[in-house]
């Protein structure tokens, strides 16, 4: 139905069919925040939700692209002229993926896309991500590029360094373009190899949205990576993915306290992302939960990402779950949502209690996602004619 109506539009706008059929999903991770710019390991799920786009070659250099969400937003741009800033911040996102394959000297020509997408924003699933996935897979597929799965998220990530100016790490690509059914990925941050992790039946994800309006975000994000950075030098290395606590130990005299604790998240958090897959691939779940509990007080106490809102949920979950399952903080911080994996026969119990006590104490009401693992990019060319 969702193909069938994005088909429709785009034979309606455009006269003509569409060549190619693409789509890319949003994420959640599981665990490893603030590890993947330090070149370290992430465990994210791909989700049910995703971006959807419909393309068809042009004989010129000209894009012309609309959103379903946005039908009065036309992008509309010229290949061979410099690309720089449009007037929609969604259609900047195309422009920033059609510019770095112009910078890596791909040949490419014009196109007419029609996009749509039932990724929740501002839940943090990563629509943008998906978005940018999703174009570049489209551009691939219909010039024959040749870029794998990991080439393709770097350029996403790189659309968004360079040209929305987001100094993103790559995981929210990666796991877009690779994830496999029914599994969550371990990313190497590093080397960008991949392992997938299965995720059992009975296992429920979900994905509860505080609502809570997120301020300073980037601000706070390019302080904590900083200190990251400074960390990293001090102990004269490129990324904390190479520091043990020994390591960070012996130049603690020589960095604040601040920046010793952000370290600490991180060193701490590799070693804790390991831990996670091999217990979620051995069934051996209250390992998992434990350190999921571990990893929220990390983000709480030394990286200091969390709000009360969040602290909020994850204590109104954990206390409904009694220690049947676990929730942390998920994504960036500083507001956004919480990740709780449960039994799915306790899914009705967390609900129940985010319902009555969640605005009782934080006068916000909080959106609640039942989430199933699900596939990366996919790409089917409807028409093989050029």
């Amino acid at each position: 139905m969702f193909e069938n109506s994005l088909a429709q539009a785009f034979s309606s706008h455009f006269k003509r069919p569409p060549q190619f059929s693409v789509s890319a999903p949003g994420r959640v991770n599981l665990i490893g925040e603030h590890t993947d710019y330090n070149e370290g390991f992430v465990l994210p799920c791909a989700l049910q939700y995703k971006t959807n786009v419909m393309a068809a070659k042009r004989s010129d250099s000209i894009i012309n692209a609309f959103s379903l969400q946005y039908p009065e937003a036309i992008e509309h741009f010229d290949l061979s002229q410099p690309i720089e800033h449009g007037l929609y911040p969604w259609g900047d996102y195309l422009r920033g993926v059609v510019n770095e394959l112009l910078k890596a000297e791909h040949v490419i020509s014009g196109m007419d896309i029609v996009i749509s997408s039932n990724v929740p924003q501002g839940s943090g699933l990563s629509s943008s991500a998906a978005f940018e996935v999703a174009i570049a897979g489209l551009f691939n597929e219909a010039f024959g590029l040749g870029l794998s799965g990991p080439q393709m998220a770097r350029i996403g990530q790189l659309a968004e360094n360079n040209f929305i100016d987001c100094q993103c790490g790559i995981m929210d690509q990666l796991i877009s373009a690779e994830a496999q059914f029914h599994s969550a990925l371990l990313i190497d941050c590093q080397d960008l190899s991949t392992r997938p992790v299965a995720i059992p039946d009975d296992l429920a994800l979900l994905v509860i949205n505080s609502n809570y309006p997120r301020k300073l975000a980037d601000s706070e994000y390019n302080e904590r990576r900083l200190a990251c950075e400074l960390a990293a030098s001090t102990m004269g290395i490129s990324s904390l993915r190479s520091a043990t606590m020994t390591t960070l130990d012996a130049v603690k005299t020589q960095i604040s306290d601040k920046v010793y604790r952000r370290a600490k998240h991180v060193v701490t958090e590799n070693a804790r992302v390991l831990k996670a897959a091999d217990a979620l691939q051995t069934g051996d779940l209250n390992t998992l939960y434990s350190i999921m509990h571990e990893a929220h007080l990390s983000l709480k106490h030394d990286f200091e990402i969390t709000v009360p809102a969040t602290d909020g949920l994850v204590d109104i979950c954990m206390q409904a779950l009694n220690n049947k399952g676990a929730c942390r903080q998920t994504g960036g911080g500083f507001g956004g949502a919480v990740i709780c994996l449960c039994a799915k026969e306790d899914v009705q119990t967390v609900i129940d209690a985010v319902e009555a006590k969640y605005y009782q104490q934080f006068s916000l009401h909080a959106d609640i996602l039942r989430c199933e693992p699900h596939r990366g990019l996919t790409v089917e060319a409807l028409d093989k004619v050029a």
